[in-house]
């Protein structure tokens, strides 16, 4: 099968995926927290009564349904995460950041910028607001 510049592409794209993986998940051990737990908080952070359903944190966290249950377990036992119900219905359970989750990912978030600025250094003001638009189009 022949190379194809969309095929280079995907596969660049591949490779900077790992790097901002392994750039940001650095900085952030140092909170006791891995890349896909920080992505999981801030989307508890940012949901409206900072409360969602497992399948809408799986979704946003580009896991699976067993993937994001394997994900929360943990989390839920060392005090980052906690089962709520839902108001209108008692057999929905929601997730929230605890009080310990809701200041780690504080004190992580801060972090977070800082490593996020550092990856995108290298880029302009111009080549971040084109790329922001192109990964907005793409996802």
């Amino acid at each position: 099968m022949p190379n194809t510049p969309e095929a280079d592409l995907i596969v660049a794209l591949t490779h900077l995926q790992s790097r901002i993986e392994k750039q940001l998940s650095g900085p952030l051990s140092v909170h006791g927290i891995s890349l896909t737990e920080f992505l999981v908080m801030r989307q508890l952070q940012r949901a409206p009564h900072g409360r969602l359903r497992r399948i809408d944190l799986a979704q946003g966290a580009g896991l699976s349904a067993s993937g994001i249950t394997r994900l929360l377990g943990p989390m839920e036992k060392i005090g980052l995460v906690e089962k709520v119900a839902a108001e209108r219905d008692a057999r929905v359970s929601l997730m929230a950041l605890s009080k310990a989750g809701a200041r780690i990912y504080r004190e992580a978030e801060a972090t977070f910028a800082e490593a996020a600025a550092t990856l995108l250094a290298p880029l302009g003001d111009r080549d971040r607001t084109a790329l922001a638009r192109i990964v907005g189009t793409l996802l």
